[in-house]
C-alpha cells in the first residue's frame, strides 16, 4: 500500500489561543469525558490536541483523520470513528481522552472533511458514503496504524452509531485486534463475521427502534454460529444515549459504557499507561 504521509493541521487557533487552551485542558483532565463532550469550549480545546493526517489509500485516494498521541509510546492504537454528524469536536476529544488512557488513537474522516451543521445535513453526507471507498478509508488507516512508529502493532475500533457500524465492518474486513459497537448496525452473516479477527464488544439501548433487539439477537446467534467472542451490553436507554449534546442521553448508561469500554480494550490491546 502507498502510505503518502503529510501533517495536515496541528489545530492550532494561533498564539493567543494558548494560554486559554492549557487552562482549559487542565481543568478538562480532572472531568469525565462526557462533562467534556457536552462542552463546546473543552471539546474543542480538546480536539485542538490532535494532529491532522493524511495518507494515501490503497485504492489511491486521498483521506485525513486525526490522531492523538499518549505520553508514553510506543502504544496500542484505536480507530475512533464518528456518527452520522462527521468528524467534529467531539469525536476528536473520544480520541484525546483515549490517548491520555495511553493508545494511540486516531479519529477517521468518512465525509471527506463535511461536518453535519443539522439532521438534514448529516443524512445527506451519510448518504453519500460509498461502501467501497469507506471500506477502502478503514483499512488503510488500520494498516497505517498497525505499521506506525509509535504504535505497537496492535490496532481496535470504537465506533458510534453510523462509526459503530464501520467499527464492525473493520473488523471484518482489516483484522484487527479488538472492535466496539455503540448502537451500530450488525446485521451480517456468519460467514463475514468468521473473518473477526479479535473480540467484539457491543452496547446497544433496550428502547433503541433502529438497532432493536431481533437485530442484536442475529447478530448474537450469527457470532456464535461464525466462533467469534462477543460480549453484548443493553442498557435501559434511547439511541446514541452516550453522546451528551443528544436529547437522548443518559449520564449514568454513558458512564458505565465507557467504563467497560476502556476495561475491553484495556484486557485486548493493553496500554502504555
Amino acid at each position: 500500500m502507498d502510505t503518502e504521509y503529510r501533517n495536515t493541521d496541528r489545530g492550532d487557533a494561533g498564539p493567543e489561543a494558548a494560554p486559554n487552551r492549557r487552562e482549559l485542558l487542565k481543568g478538562a483532565a480532572a472531568l469525565p469525558l462526557a462533562a467534556v463532550l457536552a462542552s463546546p469550549s473543552l471539546a474543542r480545546a480538546a480536539a485542538a490536541t490532535t494532529s491532522g493526517q493524511t495518507i494515501r489509500t490503497a485504492g489511491g485516494r486521498t483521506v485525513t483523520a486525526s490522531l492523538a498521541v499518549p505520553s508514553v509510546t510506543p502504544a496500542p492504537a484505536v480507530l475512533v470513528i464518528h456518527e452520522f454528524w462527521g468528524l467534529n469536536d467531539q469525536i476528536k476529544s473520544v480520541a484525546a481522552e483515549l490517548a491520555r488512557q495511553g493508545y494511540l488513537a486516531l479519529a477517521v474522516d468518512l465525509y471527506g472533511g463535511k461536518v453535519g451543521a443539522s439532521q438534514e445535513e448529516a443524512r445527506a453526507y451519510m448518504s453519500q458514503v460509498k461502501l467501497e471507498e469507506a471500506t477502502d478509508t478503514m483499512i488503510s488507516w488500520a494498516r497505517w496504524l498497525a505499521a506506525h512508529e509509535q504504535g505497537n502493532g496492535k490496532v481496535g475500533s470504537v465506533g458510534f452509531c453510523f462509526g459503530g457500524m464501520w467499527s464492525l465492518e473493520t473488523g471484518i474486513e482489516a483484522g484487527i485486534d479488538a472492535v466496539v459497537v455503540y448502537y451500530g448496525r450488525v446485521d451480517q452473516p456468519a460467514e463475514r463475521l468468521a473473518k473477526l479477527k479479535g473480540p467484539v464488544l457491543g452496547h446497544f439501548a433496550t428502547r433503541d427502534t433502529f438497532i432493536d433487539k431481533p437485530m442484536v439477537e442475529g447478530f448474537e446467534a450469527n457470532m456464535k454460529a461464525a466462533g467469534k467472542a462477543l460480549t453484548v451490553h443493553w442498557y435501559d436507554a434511547d439511541h446514541a444515549f452516550a453522546n451528551p449534546t443528544s436529547a437522548r442521553y443518559d449520564d449514568a448508561d454513558a458512564k458505565l459504557a465507557w467504563e467497560r469500554t476502556a476495561a475491553f480494550l484495556g484486557r485486548t490491546l493493553g496500554a502504555s499507561e
